[in-house]
């Protein structure tokens, strides 16, 4: 996109008559439909990895039973999955704390990982993640690929505000989720 500098208050100019427009907004760049298959293919290579790669255990001398908020043991794909809808739906309720996933099933891929305490509200209101899958579906509208995205809920999540942000974050990190901001230094942010 071409920007124009507008002129400082103090700064000479050289061509008082020429007033400063803005460029005409042009269509941002698509990603073509070999760059889509290309990025999503890396994001599911790099999940299988994940998926397929067993934690390294460490040896305790003593039997410690499994902490129920372990990222290992967690597996956004196989969570049951609603559709996206879900926050239209009536609630009598704020809903609970857990934490939530957005996957195209029929990639097999989980594109996000996010937290609340009001699982039905988290998404009633503004979330730049509805921008991301509306954009997703539509590139893959354009080129007549199949996306099926769906949302999955865990709902053993931490009622502490703090430990679910950490578990949050460390499911972030661990299945790089392109969707999530901390991510998008590996996989781009085509969708933003």
């Amino acid at each position: 996109m071409l920007f124009i500098r507008l002129l400082e208050p103090n700064q000479l100019n050289l061509f008082p008559d020429v007033k400063a427009t803005p460029p005409a907004r042009t269509e941002g760049l698509v990603m073509s439909e070999a760059a889509l298959l290309r990025w999503k293919s890396q994001i599911f290579d790099y999940q299988q990895r994940v998926r397929e790669t067993k934690p390294v255990q460490q040896v305790t001398l003593f039997d410690l039973a499994p902490k129920h908020c372990d990222p290992d043991r967690i597996d956004p794909l196989f969570l049951r999955l609603v559709p996206m809808s879900f926050y239209r739906m009536p609630a009598d309720s704020p809903g609970d704390a857990c934490l939530y996933f957005v996957v195209d099933s029929a990639a097999g891929l989980l594109l996000y990982v996010g937290e609340t305490c009001k699982s039905n509200q988290r998404w009633k209101g503004i979330h730049g993640c509805k921008d991301y899958i509306a954009s997703y579906q539509d590139l893959h509208y354009r080129y007549g690929l199949q996306t099926a995205v769906n949302a999955a809920f865990w709902w053993d999540a931490p009622t502490d505000r703090r430990a679910r942000q950490e578990l949050e974050l460390s499911l972030i990190l661990k299945w790089r989720s392109p969707f999530n901001k901390e991510n998008w230094q590996l996989w781009g942010q085509p969708f933003g």
